[in-house]
């Protein structure tokens, strides 16, 4: 009687301890699945990002890349400001542009004879084509799509480093504090900003890994505002102008859709 009893219990015990090595072996195989699910979705992501960043091109600046500074209604100054490399307005008059030759180390191409004695230079066709590539660059870097980075830091950059890329802000954009920009020689970063760019005073930008002024592209719907003793880096397309307060320094370009103004600043054209 003891041995019939006992053979069916042992029955159960068997019977539950293979349903239950059933579902630890279902488990486990659900959980591999999962974790190479994620792990699928993951490199597609990074794969997707990094195909982006390889197909970033520079924007083309064409003759407006000639320029350190060019602008359609003037450059104004106070004395003494540095600019290494040319500048231009048009269709403004050459008697919009304050710069005195003593502080342009380059040329200072004007539509007429009104510019800045002796060292300006008459070229009204040259600077029409120059204007045009200037604002085909700006609506060049505006149109491009597909964003790495959408709305980063919520507007707000400071203490951040930027990594190659295309940038997009719906908003206006402030600095606040130093940042770094980090890349190679040959890495694209664009960003395009749809409201104003404010950089606080004594902020500056500094460039790593072995990245290049000449490959940065900030497009801007509103005004740019560089604080006193910053130091930025890279193209400004603007559409509207570019204001440089007192001691601020550029290692780029100023283009600008409207003003200029320099206030005994430095400004030199990357290479």
């Amino acid at each position: 009687m003891k041995l019939k009893i006992v053979l069916p219990v042992i029955g159960l015990i068997l019977v539950g301890l293979m349903s239950s090595c059933s579902n630890q072996l279902d488990t486990s195989m659900a959980s591999k699945t999962s974790t190479k699910e994620k792990s699928v979705s993951y490199s597609t992501v990074e794969s997707k990002v990094a195909s982006n960043q390889t197909s970033l091109t520079a924007v083309n600046l064409g003759i407006a890349g000639d320029f350190a500074i060019l602008s359609k209604t003037g450059i104004t100054d106070v004395y003494k400001s540095s600019v290494l490399g040319n500048i231009g307005a048009s269709p403004i008059t050459g008697a919009a542009i304050l710069l005195s030759c003593a502080e342009v180390t380059g040329t200072i191409f004007t539509v007429d004879a009104a510019g800045p004695l002796p060292s300006s230079v008459t070229s009204p066709s040259m600077l029409t084509t120059a204007i045009g590539d200037m604002e085909s660059a700006y609506t060049n870097a505006a149109g491009r799509i597909n964003p790495d980075f959408l709305n980063l830091g919520a507007g707000n950059i400071g203490g951040k480093t930027l990594t190659p890329g295309l940038y997009k802000w719906t908003t206006a954009l402030i600095i606040p504090t130093d940042i770094t920009i980090q890349g190679s020689a040959t890495d694209i970063f664009i960003f395009q900003v749809a409201g104003t760019l404010k950089m606080s005073s004594a902020v500056r930008i500094t460039l790593t890994g072995g990245a290049l002024a000449k490959n940065i592209f900030w497009q801007t719907t509103g005004a740019v505002t560089l604080g006193t003793t910053t130091h930025f880096e890279g193209n400004i397309l603007s559409k509207t102008g570019i204001n440089m307060q007192t001691g601020a320094s550029l290692n780029g370009r100023m283009l600008a859709q409207t003003a200029v103004t320099l206030q005994m600043n430095t400004v030199v054209i990357p290479q």
